[in-house]
């Protein structure tokens, strides 16, 4: 038996997820404001956010002004297939897709890089100094300071 030949559908097209994990901000407000500012873009709401297929330009303007809605809780990853497939579409293999699990497990972790995210936005996230290697004595007690901290608990 002669398998099919695989023939694109959406030649030129890049797919991203735009995943939100947000107190303040739903997929569907999200899916609102990608449908008032997209271009000729395939949107399709998800539980987690939205799935954007077009020109690869058109998908990356519209994800820039997309974070701008809530910088901190918006979060963006390519999906290898397009829409439809057949090769990973859950229509054709029956039950979740494969790398939703995926997606599941990525999602636990939204709220520790958002909550990052905003510490560095109010600047309370210590400053990177230098970079390079540290020195190997560098950040440690001296010795003559040690023995004396010894001294004074002992007496």
């Amino acid at each position: 038996m002669k398998e099919r030949e695989y023939v694109p559908t959406y030649v030129g097209t890049v797919t991203k997820y735009v995943f939100i994990d947000s107190p303040n901000t739903t997929p569907q407000t999200l899916l609102i404001r990608a449908y008032e500012i997209s271009d000729g873009l395939m949107i399709k709401e998800t539980c987690f956010g939205l799935q954007v297929t077009g020109a690869p330009e058109k998908v990356k303007q519209l994800i820039k002004e997309l974070r701008t809605v809530d910088p901190a809780h918006i979060f963006v990853k390519d999906r290898g297939f397009p829409p439809g497939d057949p090769r990973r579409c859950r229509a054709n293999l029956g039950g979740a897709r494969p790398g939703y699990y995926g997606h599941e497990f990525e999602s636990g972790l939204f709220r520790y890089i958002s909550h990052g995210l905003e510490e560095l936005e109010r600047n309370t996230a210590p400053a990177v100094t230098r970079l390079g290697k540290k020195r190997l004595d560098e950040g440690k007690l001296p010795l003559n300071r040690l023995l004396e901290i010894i001294k004074n608990e002992e007496a």
